[in-house]
């Protein structure tokens, strides 16, 4: 009896054992799958949650549609008949209206269309008595105060051919304003139909439009940053490589070189002569972009090439080929604002020391060149001033000189109108030109430079939000902040009302629109936050990573290949008995 007493305890006893044993598995189990679940429920998102890069959202689409550039440049013009240019019959037919387009496709992804919409109309009998002036300058100012016609529209007055305000070998004038006269052709005579006058006067209106509105190969030039373009001639080269690219400010910097402060002390009214060429130009293009003027005279500034001395002539000689090694030197002594972006225009003076004098500057073809002077493409222009003439025998030294600042700043004038690519098309000989007056740019020709810097800054945008859109997609480590995510969707917006203004002919608000484009997307394209980022590869992140997960992982992954293996046990064991 105490035998089977004892083994009875020795059987409760082992159940007792086994129980606890099943329960401390049983329990092992679940908070192997707990610690499991959590990790894969809570830990990874949490971690994948914090550990992402930000990205902000884009109008990618918007942005797409972009790089398939389709501008259309339309320009209204009017046509107006005088007394004597049109029958009755021809007169109770207008107004009449045609509109002519002109498509080219620069490559796949831009095309061109010019849209010119003609409008032919009679004179009203204030624009009669207008045209009655004895001079064609005089009549041009009358017609401007009796309407200002708005940016990128022309006007063109057809005069009859006895009309005295046109010489004899002229046919068309053309005048500071938005404004040409026309001589209607002796071949046009009483009884021609109206399409007949309007068929005739078509190819000499193209003409003008060639000479007072947009080209094509300005437009095509304006695009060069999106559109690689080979000119037909060096000409074309050399015009669109001259000019500064468009941009929101410049600064330009009026130099007074004295080499030798011994043999002369400089006397420049700069501010006076600023005020007087050079301020009214830069009021007439404030819509194109802002400017910042100084000057500052510089002493023992020297050009850094040795002249030649030409003893035919008792004058120093710099040559066409030596031009080049002149800026350098001279660059070094000017300085630079580094508190601005803009890019800087350098006019420099450079008066030569007595030993020196005079010094002439001759071209590539050993000709002088009048103005003494020459520009530098994106950089600025050099003039020398001679001063030989003070120097006499048993002068005292240093002679005082007083700078005739009409003669600088008329080429200085010549100079920053090229390099700001203020540039019209060679007219042809029966043509007239007026001169532009004291403001130094007609309005059509600020008009054509508001079309290439509009068509500019349209191309240089989308090429740099569609660039930043590719450079996002391909690195997906770059942060996008939502300052960055703004500036995009502002730059998008823009140009497309810059597009829209241009299809319409509002040329004033699409350069203002395209202003803000190119600004917008510049900032969102150079904005510091895009680097925090960009070279923490994903071989970085895992050798981070992994000592920190790989001591936890290892034992919960192991627990569950255990539990997977006993579950898989358990059911052969289940088969086997069922067999």
């Amino acid at each position: 009896m105490m035998v089977g007493m004892e083994r009875n305890q020795y059987d409760a006893e082992c159940f007792l054992l086994y129980y606890l044993f099943s329960s401390e598995r049983r329990r092992g189990k679940l908070a192997a799958l707990s610690i499991a679940a959590m990790v894969i429920l809570v830990g990874v998102p949490l971690w994948w949650k914090t550990t992402q890069t930000y990205r902000a959202w884009l109008p990618v689409a918007q942005i797409n549609e972009l790089a398939k550039l389709q501008l259309q440049l339309s320009a209204d013009v009017e046509v107006v008949f005088a007394r004597g240019t049109a029958t009755p019959e021809q007169q109770k037919k207008v107004p009449v209206t045609q509109t002519q387009d002109e498509d080219h496709a620069v490559d796949e992804d831009t095309t061109l269309r010019y849209r010119h919409e003609t409008r032919y109309r009679t004179a009203t009998v204030m624009e009669e008595d207008a045209l009655k002036q004895p001079t064609a300058a005089e009549a041009d100012l009358s017609l401007h105060r009796l309407s200002e016609s708005p940016c990128g529209s022309l006007v063109i007055y057809v005069i009859p051919e006895s009309s005295s305000l046109l010489p004899e070998n002229v046919n068309v004038y053309i005048g500071q304003r938005r404004t040409a006269l026309l001589r209607i052709g002796a071949q046009m005579k009483v009884g021609k139909t109206l399409k007949q006058l309007l068929a005739h006067l078509e190819p000499r209106v193209k003409q003008i439009l060639q000479v007072m509105s947009f080209s094509h190969n300005d437009i095509t030039a304006a695009l060069s940053d999106r559109v690689r373009f080979s000119p037909d001639n060096k000409e074309s080269i050399a015009d669109s490589m001259r000019a500064f690219k468009s941009s929101p400010g410049y600064e330009i910097t009026f130099s007074l070189l004295n080499p030798d402060p011994k043999s002369h002390r400089l006397h420049w009214d700069i501010e006076g002569a600023v005020q007087t060429y050079i301020q009214p130009l830069l009021t007439k293009l404030s819509p194109v972009a802002n400017f910042s003027l100084d000057s500052q005279i510089l002493y023992y500034a020297m050009l850094g090439v040795n002249p030649r001395y030409d003893s035919s002539r008792s004058a120093y000689i710099l040559n066409a080929d030596s031009l080049a090694h002149v800026i350098n030197p001279v660059e070094a002594r000017l300085g630079s604002n580094a508190a601005s972006s803009n890019p800087v225009l350098n006019f420099l003076l450079y008066v030569p020391d007595a030993h020196h004098s005079p010094l002439y500057i001759h071209d590539h073809k050993k000709r002088e060149v009048q103005t003494n002077a020459f520009h530098s493409p994106r950089w600025g222009g050099i003039m020398v001033y001679n001063v030989n003439g003070f120097y006499q025998t048993g002068t005292n030294f240093p002679v005082d000189v007083n700078i005739n600042m009409a003669k600088v700043m008329g080429v200085f004038l010549a100079q920053l109108r090229l390099l700001l690519g203020v540039q019209s098309t060679a007219p042809p000989s029966s043509f007239q030109v007026a001169p532009c007056g004291s403001s130094g740019l007609a309005d059509w020709e600020l008009d054509r430079l508001m079309w290439s810097r509009s068509v500019e800054n349209v191309a240089t945008a989308t090429t740099t939000i569609t660039s930043l859109a590719q450079l996002l997609d391909q690195i997906g480590n770059i942060v996008i902040n939502d300052n960055i995510a703004q500036q995009v969707s502002s730059a998008v917006t823009s140009l497309q009302l810059a597009v829209a203004e241009l299809e319409v002919g509002n040329l004033g608000f699409a350069l203002q629109y395209s202003k803000e484009a190119i600004l917008a997307s510049e900032k969102a394209f150079f904005d510091p936050s895009l680097l925090h980022l960009l070279y923490f590869p994903d071989d970085q992140k895992f050798a981070i990573y992994i000592p920190l997960f790989l001591p936890m992982c290892v034992p919960i992954l192991l627990s569950l290949l255990k539990i997977v293996s006993e579950v898989r046990q358990r059911r052969r064991e289940k088969q086997a008995k069922k067999d």
